[in-house]
């Protein structure tokens, strides 16, 4: 059976790159642990679409520190009006990692994480029911610290619930989103998604298109309309 895509706001403000999106495919991630079946991770860019604003020796051969990156500490914000229902926070925030040789030892480590559970994958974490639908949006790889809600606080569509971190399974910051039908990450199964109001600028493309409702493409550039 088919089921309809919960509708919801970009979590965000600026400019962001859609990676793993279910766009391409489903599983997004390429499992249907955790509830990720549907998730999409965006990466903080600038006006020129750059991840970071510079590259060096570390870029190359070593591991490179968050705060190099856009994404990190940028405002992550609540997508649709509900409650909080879950909260995480304390896992550190690692360095990020673009070298392929320091790619190599993180990956050994994957199945690891994994074994250790659902903090130690999404690392700092919101949880919020969703007031519409009914469905819970988890937001993760937070920064440490910066969480701003507690469970049991109301939000509304475009509230500051935490920054964007490099905490839990992640090799560069970025916010990782998705919708589920239960807030236990442990046994959740994954629900469709699609963003209301933004633009995006198409992988190859110089000029963005606006977009009513939709879910962004594979390297797509967005930006809430």
């Amino acid at each position: 059976m088919t089921v309809a895509p919960v509708e919801i706001a970009l979590p965000f403000a600026g400019r962001w790159l859609a990676m793993n999106s279910p766009a391409r495919r489903v599983p997004s991630h390429g499992v249907d642990l955790f509830g990720e079946r549907y998730a999409i991770d965006f990466v903080g860019v600038d006006d020129r679409h750059r991840t970071a604003a510079h590259a060096d020796w570390r870029t190359v051969l070593h591991t490179e520190p968050p705060e190099r990156f856009f994404s990190f500490g940028r405002p992550i914000l609540a997508p649709a009006d509900g409650v909080v229902v879950a909260v995480h926070d304390g896992e550190p925030d690692h360095e990020a990692r673009r070298s392929q040789l320091a790619l190599v030892p993180y990956a050994l480590g994957q199945a690891a994480r994994v074994r250790l559970g659902p903090a130690a994958v999404a690392g700092n974490y919101v949880v919020l029911e969703l007031r519409e639908s009914g469905a819970f949006a988890a937001l993760v790889h937070l920064r440490s610290g910066t969480l701003r809600v507690a469970v049991g606080d109301p939000v509304v569509t475009g509230q500051q619930l935490a920054q964007c971190g490099n905490s839990g399974n992640s090799t560069q910051p970025h916010v990782h989103l998705q919708l589920m039908d239960s807030p236990d990450l442990a046994g959740a199964r994954g629900v469709p998604v699609a963003f209301r109001g933004y633009r995006e600028w198409i992988r190859g493309t110089r000029h963005p298109k606006v977009v009513a409702l939709g879910l962004p493409g594979e390297r797509s550039v967005v930006e809430p309309a």
